[in-house]
């Protein structure tokens, strides 16, 4: 069995959280804000919540240091039927959805409109980059994990040039017009719109519990999870606030409002045509790691549900991978990225997953798993999660409560399907 290192975990993290969302969320949240300096401040506190939930995955990794995930938190600390649940939503919404919405991402920024070859059917790059990862996961894990690192670290590379580069244009003076503004909103209409985009950048903090799903692959997991829980999610706090804040300062407001392609818009104000396409390809690169990193993680979540006797036998671990398990998977996802359309699917994906993880870091106050006093200063980075996710999960219901009926149907469908796989 392939064993992986503390950098593999810390990469895996690192390319589960840099998508499609750090690219686009900031338009959006601009447009609500009206400011600026509210939106690099609301990348801040997603920050902080994600870096609580780290900790918190920690914790749960160090009381049961096996691969699973939600499923295996929540099937051994509080019931197998809410652990079955959290297993389904992985599979039905959680990684499919998200590797087929990267995946098709992916597909639109390496070929923008009207470049694609006509001899190139529509999500044929989509579903090739989910068959390659599948290939090399399923397959080949160990040279699968080597080339999601060496990828990982271009994609870094890239990014901190992209930094570097925005970074001498606005020290030397080259700043936009129309980004100081403090905003019209006051009282409780700044606290609801602060709170609806914390929404959207919670999502895109999405990712930095993926090494948990790996434990049993992973020397000392209860050591060294933890520490690349904590490692990678801090190097993606510390991007996004960065990147973010290049987004919404090196172009005036109104151009970036509501629009979602914020980076490249700043990329063109910065640099012109060549550095927007330099930002292009670099986007292009975080999602094709976000695609393999995804489809490195989810089949050990099917894998250990097998071993459970919850999903067939054929699913478990074979000669030391999760062969059958991965092939499920990529299946799933190529069939998603066929036939949804999945921009529209973002809010209940978000929603959905975030209560699944809530639900876990729970488990971190029930009396099985607890080890030291409720009131310890180890339970507040797990409290200020909690409260953070189920806050901005209610504000979405709040804004949009026919969300909350696609949760509750694959909640159900969930519960359904583990009385018949009992």
């Amino acid at each position: 069995m392939t064993n992986f290192g503390f950098w593999t975990l810390t990469f895996l993290v690192i390319a589960n959280m840099i998508g499609a969302g750090v690219f686009t969320t900031s338009g959006f949240s601009l447009a609500d804000l009206g400011s600026a300096h509210l939106v690099v401040l609301a990348w801040a506190v997603g920050g902080i919540i994600a870096m609580a939930g780290a900790f918190s995955y920690g914790l749960l990794t160090k009381a049961m240091p096996e691969s699973g995930g939600e499923y295996l938190f929540l099937s051994r600390a509080a019931h197998p039927l809410l652990g079955f649940i959290a297993g389904w939503v992985s599979l039905i919404a959680g990684f499919s959805g998200a590797i087929a919405f990267s995946a098709t991402a992916f597909e639109s920024y390496v070929l923008p409109p009207g470049s694609r070859p006509e001899w190139l059917p529509a999500r044929a790059v989509a579903i090739a980059s989910i068959v390659a990862a599948g290939f090399f996961h399923g397959l080949h894990p160990r040279s699968g994990a080597r080339i999601q690192n060496a990828v990982v670290v271009l994609k870094l590379g890239l990014l901190l040039a992209l930094l570097g580069f925005a970074g001498s244009r606005l020290v030397g003076g080259d700043w936009p017009e129309a980004i100081h503004e403090a905003g019209n909103l006051t009282g409780w209409a700044l606290g609801s719109a602060f709170a609806g985009s914390l929404v959207w950048i919670s999502l895109s903090y999405s990712g930095f519990n993926a090494a948990v799903y790996v434990a049993d692959e992973v020397d000392r997991a209860s050591h060294v999870v933890p520490r690349a829980l904590l490692a990678g999610t801090g190097i993606v706090v510390v991007l996004y606030v960065l990147l973010n804040a290049v987004f919404v300062y090196s172009a005036p407001s109104d151009s970036l409002a509501g629009r979602e392609d914020v980076a490249a818009i700043a990329a063109r104000s910065l640099g012109g045509q060549p550095f927007e396409t330099f930002v292009r390809w670099t986007v292009a690169a975080c999602l094709l790691t976000s695609v393999f990193s995804m489809i490195m993680a989810a089949p050990r979540v099917y894998a250990k549900m097998a071993d459970d006797g919850l999903l067939p036998t054929w699913l478990r671990f074979q000669t030391g991978r999760p062969f059958a398990a991965t092939m499920v998977q990529v299946v799933v996802a190529v069939a998603l990225v066929l036939v949804s359309s999945l921009q529209g699917l973002l809010s209940y994906l978000g929603l959905t997953l975030s209560i699944s993880a809530a639900c876990s870091v729970c488990c971190l106050f029930l009396p099985g798993v607890r080890t030291k006093p409720l009131l310890h200063p180890s339970s507040v980075p797990p409290a200020v999660y909690v409260i953070g996710t189920l806050v901005a999960a209610t504000w979405m219901v709040a804004a949009d409560p026919w969300q909350l009926v696609g949760t509750a149907l694959t909640f159900a469908v969930g519960a359904v399907a583990y009385a018949l796989a009992k």
